[in-house]
């Protein structure tokens, strides 16, 4: 039988799902307002972060961990909101690329800001339930 666990992982465990669930709220909070969803804002950096800024269909429903069809839907709603464009690829005429519009990257700059605020004020308890925790698995 496995020893039990030192009551410390515990310990570490909770605070870092508390970090995470403080953070979410607050995320939820700050999205709620501008009236975008978390998947919409995970979409906008997804597409941010593609090295040209665009992003084929495809790619974004691996990153989303879609369907296909679901990330259709996804972007059909972001263009509906003015926050993303399709873009017809210049090297294959079947496949579309997504991209940010104006509107889309200041939204994604202001929520992008708001978030690391949100971030770093969990900070603490994160870093220090992490390290509560490696130091336990060092000690394994």
């Amino acid at each position: 039988m496995n020893e039990p666990l030192d009551p410390d992982v515990y310990q570490g465990l909770a605070g870092v799902r508390l970090a995470m669930r403080r953070f979410l709220s607050f995320s939820e909070a700050a999205l709620s307002e501008v009236g975008v969803t978390s998947q919409q804002y995970q979409a906008l950096l997804v597409i941010k972060v593609a090295p040209t800024g665009r992003v084929m269909m495809r790619e974004l429903a691996e990153q989303m961990l879609l369907q296909h069809n679901g990330a259709v839907q996804l972007v059909n709603r972001l263009e509906a909101a003015g926050l993303a464009i399709r873009i017809p690829s210049a090297e294959d005429k079947r496949s579309v690329l997504i991209g940010l519009t104006e509107i889309g990257e200041e939204l994604l700059e202001r929520l992008a800001a708001i978030h690391l605020k949100g971030m770093f004020e969990n900070e603490e308890l994160l870093v220090e339930s992490l390290r509560r925790l490696r130091r336990l698995s060092r000690s394994d």
